[in-house]
């Protein structure tokens, strides 16, 4: 498939051919899905803990005797049942990770690029190169483009520059191409790849 490319001031500067097997798939969200949840579940922290009834601090005395007093037998206060208590089968720090394989991930990538090109949400920018890192420039240049929640993704490394101005404009995050992955992609309203980013995904999905 052919896409138009601009540069920064908005001009054209020609076209180029996409990879149909990375921009051209019919986007299925099953696998988005799965792809998602491995990178959410891999970033949750799993760091909620509760007490068990070993762990709360309360004497282990028996509260009160055996028989005679017509309830229920009881042998210490720490039990779930009382207020106070530990809890029973509460969560405990944990990892939520679990594995996708790299395929898989992979292929969830490409239908997340596919995705933005078939909803007409993707740009190919001909370079992300600024010559001085001001936010104010960049700002200017975003709202002439439409950019408001925007992904750039460039090739191995993003200009300093450009990453530098972009750093405090809330809704544009910048990317090397070696993180571009389907959770960020499919969150923003528009994705826009360099040409040396689209080379270096070509690259690395081929």
């Amino acid at each position: 498939m052919k896409l138009d490319v601009i540069t920064l001031e908005g001009a054209s500067a020609g076209s180029i051919d996409l990879d149909e097997a990375l921009f051209g798939l019919e986007p299925r969200a099953d696998i988005l899905h799965r792809v998602v949840r491995w990178q959410r579940a891999k970033a949750q922290a799993g760091t909620h803990s509760t007490l068990g009834k070993s762990d709360v601090s309360y004497s282990t005395k028996k509260i009160y005797k055996q028989k005679g007093t017509g309830g229920a037998r009881h042998g210490s206060k720490k039990a779930p049942i009382f207020r106070h208590g530990g809890v029973y089968k509460g969560p405990q720090p944990r990892s939520h990770a679990h594995d996708l394989p790299k395929k898989f991930r992979a292929l969830g990538l490409r239908h997340a690029l596919s995705a933005k090109a078939q909803a007409g949400e993707l740009a190919i920018l001909d370079a992300a190169v600024m010559a001085e890192g001001k936010t104010a420039i960049l700002a200017k240049v975003a709202k002439e483009l439409g950019w408001k929640r925007v992904l750039i993704i460039d090739g191995a490394e993003v200009n300093e520059n450009f990453a530098r101005a972009a750093r405090n404009i809330d809704g544009i995050d910048v990317l090397p191409s070696m993180g571009a992955n389907v959770y960020d992609i499919l969150k923003r309203d528009q994705l826009v790849i360099t040409k040396a980013g689209v080379e270096a995904l070509e690259a690395r999905l081929k």
